[in-house]
């Protein structure tokens, strides 16, 4: 295997100008003579060897769209499960094996490849810049992911085959001793692959901030920064002291479970202080995965409100304040394992101070929309969804940051559903959300905004009759993790009828997507072109932004290379971009 590799690498160094492409950003070899025009390869060479951040942009889509796909399908398969008390479908440790790919899946193989497939297509184009700081070190990132992503699935992949690796069964957290103890070779792989995943969102946060602070524009400066480079940057920062961590406590399990080391042993380090290295990574690393999507909606809601985003400074300022708290409340997850007192009262009172930037954004997001001319297309559906789950998401946290409520809802599934109204209910919003917004900037094409509509509600109502079923469940005392359930705990019928609302909102959500990814590529290959390059009439309330100027540029040069007048020419606005 590594013969051929090898081979394949100088078969690609030896093609001539095989990089020659590619928009150089501060080379040197850009100073000393100018850049000539080259087309890229067609096919698959293309996209093995493209630094362009566009092309690599979408490439983390597909990847993060690919990903999320199979953590859905996991979570399908765990509720259908759950709909009867009894394990009937899944075996124990399917279930958990699916739980555990499921989690590391959706944070770190969607989550955090999502953002930066909106990171790298747009930050450039948004700051004014010709490319990535480093563009090579970015199509390097990226191709980290794919073999990081087969490692940490590569238990379930191989199992079939019986060749002694099976699903690892340690959730997501990795919690010792359970990690350190289970013989399973899977749990070797998956922490590789995670240590792949980290050193890939290490290398790209180093890019960002490095693009953001040297690449700007000349007319691109802090004070009118957009907000989703302001997120971008600040989620880079985190990521920089986050990631590491990480790394560190992996090196340190995978040393206990292989070479005999104590570092999470009782007589060693104790498993305590797994979690307090990997919750240290494991907070920051939620507001790590909220930043940008709060940028995006920042971003986006003003468009279909016709109005500026209100106070944008303390937007900024509470972007800022979420950055540096998130590393100050990572022991909120630990009340229930007796750590000091004065230590729980002190992490529980920034718990519920870190509250605070987030409504201040809630808030801010409300006033935007207040009085304004609101349109109610697909993204700004999005917009909205994702405020109110946020909300729900955050009360609910409110109450788990507070040390006696937390005591009797810890490992329940009230924690599950205060994290999904966070990840799905938020997060997945805010990236729908960006994905209708931009979908013209990318393809030059519509989506079908029939089926846009069709996917918010499935999506909206299928979010909340799975979570907040399991706010109930929570407060019931069904614990989490559990691949099956007594009917004689609770009011008779009480777990398995929220069970099967929950199961039956999942079905709903999975239509929903099934829908949506109908839409984007049937739309990709034959949507509607669009007539110019203002095509959410932006300019009307002088609330263009840089991208669209950037896409009037690529479309008369598009014209002047020959392209077709009705996809390169502006033509006269028209008020087609209503749902």
């Amino acid at each position: 295997m590594g013969v051929l590799l090898l081979l394949v690498v100088r078969w690609l160094v030896r093609i001539e100008n095989w990089r020659s492409y590619s928009v150089s950003a501060g080379g040197s070899e850009a100073s000393h003579h100018e850049p000539e025009h080259v087309e890229k390869p067609s096919g698959l060479l293309r996209w093995v060897t493209t630094v362009d951040h566009r092309d690599i942009g979408l490439m983390y889509g597909v990847f993060a769209v690919l990903s999320f796909a199979w953590g859905g399908i996991a979570v399908i398969l765990m509720r259908t499960e759950l709909t009867t008390p009894p394990i009937d479908l899944l075996s124990a440790p399917l279930y958990n094996a699916l739980m555990t790919t499921h989690g590391i899946t959706m944070l770190f193989l969607f989550g955090t490849p999502i953002l930066a497939a909106f990171s790298n297509y747009l930050i450039p184009l948004l700051i004014g810049a010709d490319d990535m700081a480093f563009p090579r070190v970015n199509a390097i990132a990226f191709w980290l992911l794919p073999p990081g992503a087969l490692l940490i699935w590569g238990g379930l992949i191989l199992e079939p085959f019986q060749v002694g690796v099976e699903g690892a069964q340690t959730a997501w957290t990795l919690y010792a001793p359970l990690s350190v103890q289970q013989s399973n070779a899977d749990v070797d792989l998956m922490i590789l692959g995670l240590h792949l995943t980290g050193v890939s969102a290490t290398m790209g946060a180093i890019n960002f901030i490095a693009t953001i602070f040297t690449e700007r524009g000349e007319d691109v400066t802090w004070a009118n920064l957009d907000i989703f480079s302001w997120t971008v940057l600040v989620q880079s920062g985190q990521i920089l002291f986050a990631f590491p961590l990480l790394g560190s406590a992996l090196v340190m399990l995978l040393l206990d479970r292989n070479f005999g080391t104590t570092f999470f042993a009782i007589e060693g380090g104790g498993p305590i202080l797994w979690q307090h290295l990997f919750w240290f990574f494991g907070h920051p690393e939620v507001y790590i995965l909220v930043l940008p999507p709060m940028g995006l909606i920042s971003y986006i809601l003003p468009r279909f409100a016709s109005r500026r985003l209100f106070g944008f400074k303390f937007v900024v300022y509470s972007t800022l304040a979420l950055g540096v708290l998130s590393f100050g409340v990572w022991a909120h997850h630990m009340f229930a394992t007796g750590i000091d007192p004065r230590l729980r009262a002190s992490f529980m009172a920034v718990s519920i101070a870190i509250a605070i930037p987030s409504a201040v954004k809630t808030f801010n997001w409300i006033a935007t929309m207040w009085n304004g001319k609101i349109r109610l297309v697909t993204p700004m559906l999005f917009c909205i969804g994702f405020i109110a789950n946020f909300i729900i998401g955050g009360v609910t946290g409110v109450f788990e940051a507070a040390i006696p409520v937390d005591l009797v809802l810890h490992d329940t599934y009230h924690v599950i559903a205060h994290f999904h109204y966070v990840i799905m209910g938020g997060i997945a919003f805010a990236i729908f959300a960006g994905i209708y917004y931009w979908f013209p900037l990318v393809t030059g094409r519509w989506y079908q905004r029939t089926l846009g509509k069709w996917h918010f509600w499935l999506t909206m109502l299928g979010t909340n009759l799975t979570f907040f079923p399991m706010v109930l469940l929570g407060y019931g005392g069904m614990p989490r993790r559990y691949a099956g359930y007594d009917l004689t705990v609770g009011p008779v019928g009480y777990f398995a009828d929220l069970h099967q609302l929950a199961t039956v909102g999942v079905y709903i959500l999975a239509i929903g997507q099934l829908i949506f990814v109908w839409n984007l590529v049937s739309s990709w290959l034959e949507g509607r072109p669009i007539e110019n390059s203002d095509p959410w009439n932006l300019d009307e309330h002088g609330l263009l932004t840089n991208e669209w100027g950037w896409l009037q540029r690529h479309r008369e040069t598009a014209l002047v290379d020959g392209g077709s007048e009705m996809d390169a020419e502006p033509s006269e606005k028209t008020s087609t971009t209503d749902d």
